[in-house]
């Protein structure tokens, strides 16, 4: 294994692939160079000498200027290197080509077709509540059920508590009525059980409303205020959504029917080089499949938005990426703080230093397809292929903000290690193998492989297959270990 990796041949910078001490000596185009200080596993090292502006660069574009005098062999981190980028800014469009990359397979998954003609991966019983005043009551329903029917003939019976649907205003309160909303919807639940307390702002005969036309059998509502016990009320609407789902059975569905979203979070200096990548190829290849994919987390975006403007299908689709970026710029100033404090303490300590170094390794998830539609927060998918979706980098509330979107599944890519999983399958992709192995009980699928001498190819196809099966039934590390949340975006006061 090399000691190092440059990932561009314009790069004046490399990463460490495992821990070099001061002194050792690497090669690079012919050029020896001296380590001089200890190089942290996943850390940037200096090729040649950098004065004080001087662009440093990583997958072949600037990712900040050196902030001091940087020595040829030195680390490179967040105290010699400063971001470039600004405020709001202008942008022009100029489309790129968009290659064809995979011819059609014919894959099929084994998923659950809903009366509607949707497609679910899970057939699961939810307990959904329209404001937090409920939680208690959804999570001793949900323990109930689950101790009366042992769960027999459905994957999981879960609630889902959440904080919010009542005290709030403007935006917050329809970001929660839209992800809810979202939620009693989405195809991996084979049936809901909405439970409200009958005073909230969301009041639950106009959340009834917002759906719009659903499936009285499987879709119930319990108001709590309404009825002289709301445990036992609720457990006779539970028995009669249990007696439907429990019939529902897995058939063959083309696997251009998945949708599956990109996320990345507790990032290293390896998720640009491993795990990322790797959701590109895959994302290239649903998407070829007529599948559908979903990128997020706007804030990591800035810096590499020009690449993703690149590929939008037309001037429209263009133009609605420069509201997506601007208008998460403008929400950070309106707020009186940094657009770009970003990236976190762990992404530090894993050897990322800038906001643009984070970006350019973050959008590579999306791999090269076509941007084929952008959603604002809390909109539902209606377009196949690559979408982006407005959410904030926040693990959880961009992976809810994903599941809501309509996702099946959301891939997710982390250096760090998370246990936490949202309201739909949460596939953790570790970027090296030293995580991979010390837990197991994280992480689903190694990316790691690729720094120990595996090519793209066939860890792909191994991922392909790994992906496959989890539509068809196996479960991650989040549902063995019943990790299960939702998190909603919230913007402004609280009445």
């Amino acid at each position: 294994m090399n000691k190092f990796i440059k990932i561009h041949p314009a790069d004046n910078v490399v990463v460490a692939v495992e821990t070099l001490s001061a002194g050792e000596q690497l090669e690079d185009s012919g050029k020896n160079i001296t380590v001089l200080n200890d190089i942290p596993s996943g850390h940037k090292i200096a090729l040649r000498d950098f004065a004080p502006g001087d662009n440093i660069i990583k997958y072949g574009l600037p990712i900040g200027h050196a902030s001091k005098v940087i020595r040829q062999g030195d680390l490179v981190n967040e105290k010699n290197i400063k971001t470039g980028l600004e405020g709001i800014l202008e942008y022009s469009y100029n489309p790129a080509p968009v290659p064809v990359l995979y011819p059609e397979k014919q894959l099929t998954f084994k998923g659950y077709r809903r009366k509607n003609g949707d497609v679910g991966i899970r057939n699961e019983i939810w307990i959904v509540p329209t404001v937090g005043c409920v939680n208690g009551i959804i999570n001793r329903l949900a323990a109930s059920l689950r101790e009366e029917t042992a769960s027999a003939g459905v994957d999981a019976i879960v609630a889902y508590p959440h904080n919010y649907g009542c005290s709030q205003s403007g935006d917050d309160h329809e970001n929660t009525r839209k992800i809810l909303r979202d939620m009693v919807l989405h195809p991996n639940a084979g049936g809901v059980l909405v439970v409200g307390l009958g005073c909230e702002n969301n009041q639950p005969d106009a959340f009834r409303e917002l759906l719009g036309d659903y499936d009285t059998d499987r879709i119930k509502f319990l108001v709590a205020q309404q009825v002289k016990d709301e445990h036992e009320e609720g457990m006779k609407l539970l028995r009669e959504i249990y007696s439907a789902v429990s019939k529902d059975r897995r058939t063959d569905v083309p696997l251009g029917e998945l949708r599956a979203g990109l996320k990345c979070g507790g990032s290293d200096g390896f998720s640009g080089i491993t795990a990322n990548p790797l959701l590109g190829v895959f994302s290239d290849f649903l998407v070829s499949q007529g599948g559908t994919t979903v990128l997020t987390e706007a804030p990591e975006m800035f810096g590499a938005e020009t690449l993703l403007m690149e590929r939008c299908q037309n001037r429209e689709i263009f133009e609605k990426t420069v509201c997506l970026i601007n208008d998460f710029k403008q929400y950070f100033m309106s707020n009186n703080q940094p657009v770009y404090e970003n990236p976190s303490p762990g992404n530090k300590a894993g050897g990322i230093s800038t906001l643009e170094e984070k970006s350019l390794g973050c959008t590579q998830k999306s791999g090269s397809s076509a941007i084929k539609d952008v959603l604002m927060y809390g909109e539902m998918l209606k377009t196949k292929g690559l979408n982006l979706l407005s959410a904030p980098g926040n693990d959880l509330v961009a992976s809810t903000a994903l599941a809501a979107s309509g996702c099946h599944i959301v891939l997710f890519t982390t250096g760090r290690g998370t246990p936490f999983g949202t309201f739909v399958p949460t596939v953790k992709i570790s970027t090296n193998s030293l995580l991979f192995n010390n837990k197991p009980g994280w992480i689903d699928f190694n990316a790691g492989a690729l720094l120990e001498g595996e090519n793209m190819k066939d860890l792909n196809e191994r991922f392909i297959r790994f992906v496959v099966e989890t539509a068809s039934g196996k479960q991650v590390n989040n549902e063995k270990n019943n990790y299960r949340e939702t998190a909603i975006f919230k913007t402004g006061i609280t009445l």
